[in-house]
């Protein structure tokens, strides 16, 4: 398993899920309070991971209203000579929405280490609980 991926569903259209990923501001309530971003394709983000230790940076590679936001995932001072990806993805569920989370590329890193790397992230998925992150993001504002 090279990827790292987990869903939610959220009981909202995706219009409303899509709301959270909109705004500089509305990524911060449930992605990273630190992130710094220019949210068009190229653009540039920067934030500490949910680690609280770990600088995250990269650009966006793809952004799709109500559909899916790509950004490239580099983790700084950790020895990547290439980006991973995070790749989120929304579906319309009936009255609700599927929200998928993918880390991706651990391979490609270029580190001989990516396999425990791959594994953190696996830990780090439930650990530090993202998507219900976002559920409680969109529920509080829906």
């Amino acid at each position: 398993m090279a990827d790292v991926t987990r869903g939610i569903t959220i009981p909202r259209p995706p219009s409303v899920v899509w709301r959270q990923f909109g705004t500089e501001e509305a990524l911060r309530r449930w992605l990273s309070p630190t992130l710094t971003i220019d949210l068009q394709e190229g653009g540039a983000y920067r934030m500490l991971g949910a680690d609280g230790e770990t600088w995250i940076s990269g650009v966006v590679l793809e952004l799709v209203p109500e559909g899916r936001l790509v950004l490239s995932w580099l983790e700084e001072d950790a020895g990547w000579v290439h980006p991973g990806r995070l790749v989120v993805e929304l579906r319309a569920a009936g009255d609700g929405t599927e929200v998928a989370l993918t880390h991706d590329g651990f391979a490609g890193i270029g580190t001989a280490t990516w396999r425990r790397t791959r594994d953190a992230y696996v830990r780090g998925m439930t650990e530090h609980r993202v998507l219900e992150q976002l559920a409680d993001a969109v529920s509080s504002v829906a």
